[in-house]
């Protein structure tokens, strides 16, 4: 279906055409309708299914048509990591490129000019808020915002924000906010905690669900069958002959990131890691120097993964398996695009061949295994079967601001690549 075939404003269908949006992902086409109705909505999606434009398209149209008062905040979309924040923001100056719409983002790791225009932004009025819970809630702790404007409660990534803990927090704004609005989250995934606070939040919410889609055939998986203590051996033996070229490793905790990067490095290796303990300026250096080459190896952990927008990753290496299935399909999916081939190669201790077995039967297809390097010693063989099943909760690891007043004489958007 295509985005002319929506009632969208003009305003609205002429920012789409700008940035070259002409079909819709299946998350947009089944829940633009419904957002534009103005019905509460659960949207189950993984990421990279377009779930930003789903939400912000139907956002803008609704402002547009109706009576909203500018002085005071109309709309709050919050997300789990300023990085989130940031492409949301990003997304948002584009879509709204024609319309008269201001948006604040409103994300820590910045300075205090940053904090101050953050602050005017909540105090004088933006139409649209992006804020993450942690750093909304902050403002609102030391001054009084007006919340009684608001008409639209948009949670992103919902499932990520109760797995950082942030389920209080968004408890704290929603109370704050009026009773009659339109509530729309998105999440990745549908624990019970998503129900519990679905059902605290919003009026008989309308739920979509899209089912995960396998990786594209462009990504070449495979992976090793080893032992914990053979990972880096696995890692040097992969690039002993040949150079890594924008090579993204991901590991599920802030400590391996860190272990890693340093072992790497003193192995001769270009590397740096990505990480929540980074300021959002080191965050930026990191990612300019990786952008341009100057560091060909980056080592991240999944959450802060969110801000890494780069179409010519070459490889993807799972340092650790994921727990998720569709953790594992963000992940490698940072490589092969943009219509380029890509690589991705998932390291697998024993503790770990359950998790990776449930990926492969997802994927209705046994992945490659590659023989660890004998130097490296005897692997375990993989017999997913006779593995203990990991217990208890498993545990995730885990702002530079624009408010603007959109006119005619703004920057055009960027085409979509």
């Amino acid at each position: 279906m295509k985005f002319e075939e929506l009632n969208l404003c003009d305003s609205v269908q002429e920012g789409l055409r700008v940035m070259n949006f002409t079909e819709m992902t299946p998350v947009q086409e089944k829940t633009i309708p419904v957002i534009m109705q103005k019905r509460d909505v659960i949207g189950c999606a993984q990421t990279g299914t377009g779930k930003t434009a789903a939400f912000i398209l139907p956002l803008l149209h609704n402002l547009q048509s109706e009576a909203h008062d500018e002085s005071k905040v109309n709309a709050i979309i919050m997300a789990p990591t300023r990085e989130l924040a940031q492409q949301i923001d990003q997304q948002m100056e584009g879509f709204s490129f024609y319309t008269p719409f201001s948006s604040v983002a409103v994300y820590g790791g910045n300075d205090a000019v940053a904090w101050d225009v953050q602050k005017r932004g909540l105090t004088h009025g933006a139409d649209v808020v992006i804020a993450t819970p942690g750093r909304l809630i902050s403002h609102i702790s030391l001054y009084d915002v007006d919340f009684s404007g608001v008409k639209y409660f948009i949670l992103d990534e919902a499932d990520r924000m109760l797995d950082m803990g942030f389920f209080d927090d968004i408890m704290k704004v929603a109370l704050k906010l009026p009773k009659e609005k339109q509530t729309i989250m998105f999440s990745a995934t549908m624990p019970p905690r998503i129900n519990e606070l679905a059902k605290s939040i919003m009026n008989n919410p309308e739920e979509v669900k899209i089912a995960v889609s396998r990786p594209p055939e462009s990504i070449a998986q495979s992976a090793y069958i080893c032992s914990e203590f053979q990972k880096n051996g696995i890692i040097r033996d992969i690039f002993a002959d040949s150079e890594p070229n924008k090579v993204l490793i991901f590991s599920g905790s802030k400590l391996k990131v860190k272990e890693l990067a340093v072992s790497l490095r003193s192995r001769g290796f270009n590397t740096a890691a990505m990480h929540s303990d980074l300021e959002q300026s080191e965050r930026e250096k990191v990612m300019h120097e990786f952008r341009n080459n100057r560091i060909n190896m980056l080592i991240a952990t999944d959450i802060v993964s969110r801000g890494i927008d780069i179409d010519d990753i070459s490889m993807v290496i799972n340092y650790d398996v994921p727990r998720d299935v569709e953790d594992y399909v963000h992940r490698i999916g940072r490589t092969a695009r943009a219509n380029a081939q890509g690589a991705s190669i998932t390291l697998v201790s024993e503790k770990e061949q359950y998790l990776f077995a449930r990926i492969e039967k997802f994927l209705k297809r046994e992945v490659e295994k590659k023989p660890v390097p004998e130097i490296l010693g005897a692997a375990p063989k993989y017999e997913p079967d006779k593995q203990p099943k990991p217990q208890g909760k498993f545990n995730r690891t885990h702002n530079n601001f624009s408010a603007k007043r959109h006119n005619s004489n703004k920057r055009r958007p960027r085409p979509k690549q």
